[in-house]
Formats: C-alpha cells, structure tokens, sequence
C-alpha cells in the first residue's frame, strides 16, 4: 500500500469552471448526472467507490439481500463518453478552504471554481462513548455485514449452549430508535422469527426471542403522519415487538442495556437506528453551521458564500413549511441536486438562478410482508397491503443499474413465496471487542 506522500489526485488543468463535489450520494450523482461536459469539469471526491441505495440496508443486515444488489459503482455510473471530462476519486476529504477555494484531502489539495458538499449524514451517538463503542450502527455496507454476522452467530450460539441465561441473552435484540429504519429492520426481524429461524434451528424454541425497539418520543415513525404511526404500532405489535415509547437508553456495556429509569435488558445486540448529525466537513466558519448541519439559502448558496454549496441532508434550509429544514429523506437532495445542475449553468451564463421549492411525493415504511404505511400527497394515508406493494414499486424504481432492479426483485419474488432469506452466511464471523461470548464461542468452535 502506498503512503499518502506517494499519492497525487491526478486531476488535469482545464480552462473550463472546476466542479468539486464531495459525496457520491442521492444529491452528488443526480448534480453530476445533469451537468454538462461541454461547460463544466466535474470532479467527485468520496470514501467509498459505489452509491449505495441506503433505504434497503437493513435488508443486508436481516441476510435478505447481498450488498452488490444495493450498490453501483461510482465509475461505472459515469463511464460513458457523456461523462468524459468527470473524474472520481476515493479519498478522504479533510478540509475546506474557503480564501484560497481549495479543498484539502488525505492525499493534497485541489482548487475548485464551484463547491459542493453532498456528505449526507453521520450516526450521532448524542455524546455517549460507551453506546458508540459496544453498538451496531446500520449507516453504511460494512456495518450492516457486521450486523448480519453478530445475529447469525448469535443464534448459532445460542443454539449450542447449555446456560439459559446466556441463551436469553443472545436471543433478546434491541433496537434504538422507532423511525424509519428501527421499524423496518424491528419488522424484519419478527419475520425471520416466525418464518425462518425456526426451520434452521429446529430444537430451539423461538418464543423466547424477544425484540425491543425503544422510542424517546410519544409514538413509531415520528416523521410521518399521525395515522402512519398509529398503524405501525399495531403491526408491531401484531407481529410480537416490545415497543417501548418516551424511553432513553443511558448505557451499554455490550452485555446490558440500562434504561433511563432504571430497567435493565440483557443483549449481546443493540442496534442504535436513534439519530443522525450531519457530515460536516471543517474549513469554514461556525455561523456557517446550525444543528450539524450548512446553512443555506434557496439556491443552496452556503452562508457566506456564492461558490460553495450543500444539497442533501447536510444542508439545512429553512423555509415557512420547513422552519427545521427539509426531511432527511432522498428526494430532497435529488431535488436539490438536479436543480444546483441547473443554476450552475445559469452562474456561467450570469443568469438568475432559480430557487428551490420541494415537492413532497410522500413517504412510505414497510413493517414485514404485506404491510406497509404511506403518507402521500393530498394528505392521502394508506396502510396495510396496497401501501406494501407501493413501497416494493417505488424502491425498485429508484435503485440504481438495471441488474439491481432485476437481483432485488427476483430475491423478492423467491422470498414472498418461499419464506426464504437466501444469504444467511457467516462468511466473516464477527467479535466486538470486549465481547467474552462471541470470542469464546470463535475460539472454541471455529478452527483454522
């Protein structure tokens, strides 16, 4: 491996304005798409090569689906001749520079005409180092096929040990946060539970695996409607979820889960889906910053500054519907990031540019097979199986590459008639550090 000294990004000099983007999320690869060669060299900086369909990840995590199905290559997206003065790099951004209108990575720096960030978000732990270190997070690939190994191996020990403490301990999982992603991945789980877990594990007795999702708020699904909320709270608990509402965790010590009122839960897995912040990245000033996230004006300008931007979950915009923002959902940085392709080229031009306005086409939960909740627009609310067969329809449509679409769908298929999560593999076994059972359980019964 190369030191960073050894390394250049390798950028060639152009006489046409400079297009810097950092991220290759939602945001990034729809302003890239829509920015034309002929008036801009665009260049991408991100720490992973692929877009990742994020919104199907904890189907990785529940061995429902492989990790190449929700993932395109960044340079495969842009590898065509109508992307041919575009250059991706995989580097880690360290810093903005605003005077000198450079950016800083690991590997040297880059001037740019135009900046911007698309860094999305990053797991927000509220402070607390203790969940941070024994936690699973489910943000990005690889923590997902952390997550697939720990509760794979936890059943495969469970299954073979004789201390009923320790096998309630490694059957109770419990997860942080009842918004999108707790939901899914709580409903997921219920349906290995019942259709699944029992056929592999045929001595063990499954009702005695408990899942826990824990909500600080009043109800599931704060970001949606009232009416969603209310219906995946009965879906939950049709399907055997512990639900916990206006409860905090204060800590975990990788074998105990110690809520805010004293009650103690034993699990080897915590699943923390409570929170995000967003990526932001050092180099300009606090005033610039509120809440974790850019403050930006209807054009995406950044406070301050009419060639730096932010698009996405990073950059909060404040308008009369959304004082607090625009939901952390795609659509607002796919539409962000169509619109910036669009009045990049008006700046060239010296045109007006266009300001934002979000159009809200609804926002969709799947809680297991055929149910699902949407809240749509014209303040339409459905629930059960036609809003399942949307859901299935709208996260098709959106992924990336046809190959995906196909993989996805056929796995979808397979599954709604076979019961079958096809890719329970432990190809990696996983140990936390500190964790005495999971290591115990390697060392005893793994060889090399």
């Amino acid at each position: 491996m190369l030191k960073p000294d050894k390394l250049s990004l390798n950028i060639p000099d152009t006489t046409k304005p400079r297009v810097v983007i950092i991220g290759g999320g939602f945001g990034g690869i729809n302003l890239a798409r829509k920015l034309s060669e002929k008036h801009f060299q665009v260049v991408m900086f991100d720490r992973q090569n692929y877009h990742g369909f994020w919104p199907l990840l904890y189907q990785v995590a529940t061995a429902g689906l492989e990790p190449d199905s929700i993932a395109e290559p960044l340079r495969k997206m842009f590898g065509s001749d109508d992307y041919g003065d575009f250059y991706f790099r995989l580097v880690k951004v360290t810093g903005i520079n605003p005077d000198a209108r450079t950016v800083d990575t690991l590997i040297g720096e880059l001037p740019y005409d135009f900046l911007v960030v698309a860094t999305g978000t990053k797991i927000n732990y509220f402070g607390n180092d203790q969940i941070k270190k024994y936690a699973f997070p489910l943000k990005q690939i690889p923590h997902a096929l952390n997550l697939r190994s720990q509760m794979l191996q936890a059943f495969e020990q469970a299954n073979m040990t004789s201390d009923p403490e320790i096998r309630q301990s490694l059957m109770n999982f419990v997860i942080v946060g009842g918004g999108p992603t707790g939901v899914e991945l709580a409903g997921a789980l219920a349906e290995m539970k019942k259709h699944v877990l029992p056929t592999d594990y045929p001595g063990m007795d499954f009702t005695q695996m408990n899942i826990f999702l824990i909500e600080g708020m009043d109800r599931v699904l704060p970001p949606m409607s009232v009416e969603a909320s209310e219906k995946t709270h009965k879906y939950l608990s049709e399907l055997g979820i512990i639900i916990k509402l206006n409860t905090l965790v204060e800590a975990y010590d990788g074998e105990i889960v110690i809520l805010k009122g004293g009650e103690q839960i034993k699990t080897n897995t915590l699943i923390w889906a409570a929170g995000v912040s967003g990526a932001v990245i050092g180099g300009l000033p606090e005033e610039c910053v509120e809440r974790g996230r850019y403050l930006v004006n209807e054009f995406n300008q950044v406070k301050g500054y009419d060639n730096i931007f932010a698009i996405g979950d990073v950059a909060l915009m404040k308008t009369p519907e959304f004082p607090k923002g625009h939901p952390g959902v795609a659509q607002p940085a796919i539409q962000q990031g169509k619109l910036l392709a669009k009045n990049l080229k008006r700046l060239v031009l010296k045109q007006p540019l266009e300001p934002f306005k979000y159009f809200d086409k609804g926002s969709l939960a799947i809680i297991g097979r055929n149910r699902a909740v949407a809240d749509l627009p014209n303040n339409i609310h459905l629930g059960g199986f036609f809003a399942w067969v949307i859901w299935l329809f709208v996260h098709i449509m959106y992924l990336i590459g046809f190959r995906n679409k196909l993989v996805v769908l056929s796995n979808w298929i397979y599954k709604f008639f076979t019961y079958e999560n096809g890719t329970r593999l432990i190809i990696r076994p996983f140990i936390r550090k500190g964790d005495r059972v999971s290591q115990d359980f390697i060392n005893k019964y793994n060889t090399d």
